[in-house]
C-alpha cells in the first residue's frame, strides 16, 4: 500500500519549528535539560500538541543529532503528479525536480531545501527502491518539505512521458553531456530536471526518453559533484534564467 504521506516524525530545531508552524505536531518530546527548547515546547502547548519531557530523545530518534527534539506529526499528503505538472494561470511555470532513485535521504532533503529556496514548484520521488523522505530527509530539508509539493510515482521513466505530454520539457543532469546547463533557454519554460542516483546516475530508460541531457562545467580532472550540489546549481540556474527573462 502506498504511503499516506511524509513527515510523520520530525527531529531537530528547524524541522520541528516548521512542523509546528504548519500545525502538524501532535506530540513533542523534549529533553528536560534543553533550556533552548522551552520556546518550542510552549509553542507546541499553545497549538494543542502534547509535550513530554524526557531525559534523552536519543532512543526515540532516527537521526544522530536530533538536537533534543523529536515530534510526532500528522503526515503531509503527497501531491498527484498531475498537480505538480499543471500550469497555474497566475503562478510560475512548472519547475520540477525529479529524483531518479537517490539512496541517501540526506541528499533528498538537501535537494528539497535548495528547490524551495530557488522557487521550484514541486518535487517527484519514486515510490520504491529509493531513499525515503524520512526524519533524516526532513532534518536536512530544514523546513522546505513543509512547503514544497511532493509527488510519489511508481515509474520515473513514465514520469518523463507524462511530463512531455503535459508540455513540460524534460532535462537530465549528466556529467558526460556535451550541452551545458548554464544559459539553457528552455529553463524559462515549463521544465522538469531529472537528477540521477548517487554513483549510478540516471536510469537507461529515463535517459532515452529525456528531451535534453546537460552537464555542469567543471575543471578537467575534477571529481563529479554530489547529487545535492548538482541539483542545487540546477535549481538556481532555473531561477537566474527566469529572472533574466522577466527583466527583459
Amino acid at each position: 500500500m502506498a504511503s499516506a504521506g511524509i513527515g510523520g516524525r520530525v527531529e531537530g530545531v528547524h524541522a520541528v519549528r516548521a512542523a509546528l508552524a504548519a500545525g502538524r505536531v501532535t506530540v513533542l518530546y523534549v529533553e528536560r535539560t534543553r533550556r533552548d527548547s522551552e520556546g518550542l515546547a510552549a509553542e507546541a502547548r499553545r497549538s494543542g500538541a502534547e509535550v513530554e519531557l524526557v531525559d534523552a530523545v536519543g532512543p526515540l530518534a532516527a537521526t544522530e543529532s536530533p538536537q533534543g527534539l523529536v515530534a510526532k506529526a500528522r503526515p503531509i499528503p503527497f501531491a498527484s503528479l498531475d498537480e505538480v505538472l499543471t500550469r497555474r494561470p497566475r503562478g510560475p511555470e512548472p519547475a520540477l525536480l525529479v529524483l531518479d532513485h537517490l539512496e541517501d535521504p540526506r541528499n533528498a532533503g538537501a535537494i528539497a531545501r535548495s528547490a524551495w529556496a530557488a522557487g521550484m514548484t514541486g518535487m517527484v520521488v519514486p515510490r520504491r527502491r529509493a531513499a525515503p523522505l524520512s526524519a533524516l530527509a526532513f532534518k536536512a530539508a530544514a523546513g522546505a518539505l513543509e512547503h514544497l509539493p511532493v509527488a510519489s510515482v511508481s515509474s520515473v521513466a513514465d514520469t518523463v512521458r507524462r511530463a512531455s505530454g503535459s508540455g513540460v520539457w524534460t532535462v537530465g543532469l549528466d556529467p558526460g553531456a556535451d550541452r551545458t546547463l548554464f544559459g539553457l533557454d528552455l529553463l524559462s519554460e515549463p521544465v522538469a530536471l531529472f537528477v540521477g542516483a548517487e554513483g549510478r546516475g540516471l536510469g537507461r530508460l529515463v535517459r532515452q526518453r529525456l528531451d535534453e541531457m546537460v552537464s555542469i562545467p567543471m575543471t578537467a580532472g575534477a571529481a563529479g559533484l554530489n547529487a545535492s550540489v548538482a541539483a542545487a546549481l540546477a535549481c538556481f540556474e532555473v531561477l537566474r534564467v527566469r529572472r533574466a527573462e522577466a527583466r527583459g
